[in-house]
């Protein structure tokens, strides 16, 4: 493989770690809730859709929140690694 070939799959891992990073957190959570709330209307018999979606809502938007500095600094960090690598792809 070029060294060129060598980068471009180091900077598509890189991406792919940092979006898993920044994704894995939210979707977990929502997992977690998801199932939580489908296991207690399975044993109440409740079938309110409101009821799942709501709680599932909020729980990603508020661990959204509470990551949002640290994902931006996650984001910060991957955009300065790209950039420093720049001149190797010929592009400053």
């Amino acid at each position: 493989m070029d060294q060129l070939d060598i980068r471009v799959a180091e900077l598509a891992r890189d991406m792919l770690v940092t979006t898993v990073l920044l994704a894995g957190p939210v979707l977990l959570v929502g997992l977690i809730v998801g199932v939580a709330i489908s296991v207690f209307q399975a044993l109440t018999s409740v079938q309110e859709q409101t009821l799942s979606l709501i709680p599932k809502m909020l729980a990603v938007m508020g661990v959204a929140l509470l990551l949002l500095v640290p994902a931006l600094g996650l984001l910060r960090d991957y955009t300065l690694r790209v950039l420093d690598q720049l001149h190797s792809f010929g592009l400053s």
